[in-house]
């Protein structure tokens, strides 16, 4: 081994395993910072977020508005929270989508070459996909707004059950952080994902009563955690009130986190 080498490994191993935990945070903040400038330079990653929550308000509230609840407002209180979970879960997809598309083009390779944490790149990304969550957070509940909600629970429930749907998806996007790291390409990433959401999101009772729904197929709503977020976040803003729902939520936020995270700080370990 020359001397260069000799430096450059006696240089880079110090910095990428010996960052201290404040370190770690700063770096990861630095890196989710950068992911705000991705979303600043191309607006265009906010279409599903701004877009969404819209569409899917207005099209499946006018819908099955009069066929379930009789009319528009009765259903409004039903389908604003089931809309909610189902939009913010569905954008953590993109964190996994994005992170192989990084990894794709060697972005991560560069990375490593830098004076940071590790695990920073992948922390950062994490965290700047909050601020997605937030957004269709916001523009669901405005939407509802404007067509005539008007939650009982009052403007710091909301706020509440807001803050539980960012949790719950935060956690989610670990999953899909996991697949984003060991699957081959993007687009196996999006598509393995949807394969898991889909039959979560609609198999539940996110836009029809449970009782409406087949025997053989009410047992699995009503063990299927969105149902329980729904139900969780259909409490808070209707009627203020916080039951076993919220608790499933959140032991069921703490076990994909507690699963999830370590599954995917050691694949994208491996990787990087």
């Amino acid at each position: 081994m020359n001397q260069q080498s000799i430096m450059t490994a006696g240089v880079a191993r110090p910095l990428r395993q010996r960052a201290s935990l404040g370190q770690t945070i700063r770096h990861s903040l630095t890196m989710a910072y950068r992911g705000l400038l991705k979303i600043k330079r191309t607006p265009e990653q906010l279409f599903d977020v701004t877009l969404q929550p819209i569409i899917f308000t207005l099209m499946f509230t006018y819908i099955f508005g009069g066929a379930i609840s009789g009319d528009v407002q009765s259903y409004l209180p039903v389908i604003i929270p089931g809309i909610l979970v189902q939009t913010v879960i569905g954008t953590s997809i993109v964190t996994g989508v994005q992170l192989r598309e990084d990894m794709d083009k060697g972005v991560f390779d560069r990375f490593k070459s830098l004076p940071i944490a590790r695990i920073a790149p992948l922390a950062g990304a994490l965290l700047a996909d909050t601020i997605r969550y937030t957004i269709a957070t916001v523009l669901t509940f405005a939407m509802g707004y404007i067509m005539g909600y008007r939650p009982d629970g009052g403007l710091d429930h909301v706020a509440l059950a807001g803050l539980l749907v960012i949790v719950c998806s935060w956690s989610v996007s670990w999953i899909f952080a996991f697949f984003g790291v060991i699957a081959r390409t993007a687009s196996s990433v999006q598509g393995i994902s949807m394969l898991v959401l889909f039959p979560l999101t609609f198999l539940s009772n996110a836009f029809v009563p449970v009782e409406t729904m087949p025997n053989w197929l009410q047992w699995f709503v009503n063990v299927n955690p969105i149902s329980h977020l729904v139900s969780a976040v259909r409490d808070l803003t209707n009627a203020g009130t916080a039951g076993s729902d919220l608790a499933i939520a959140l032991i069921g936020a703490i076990a994909i986190v507690a699963v999830f995270a370590p599954l995917t700080v050691r694949a994208y370990m491996k990787r990087t």
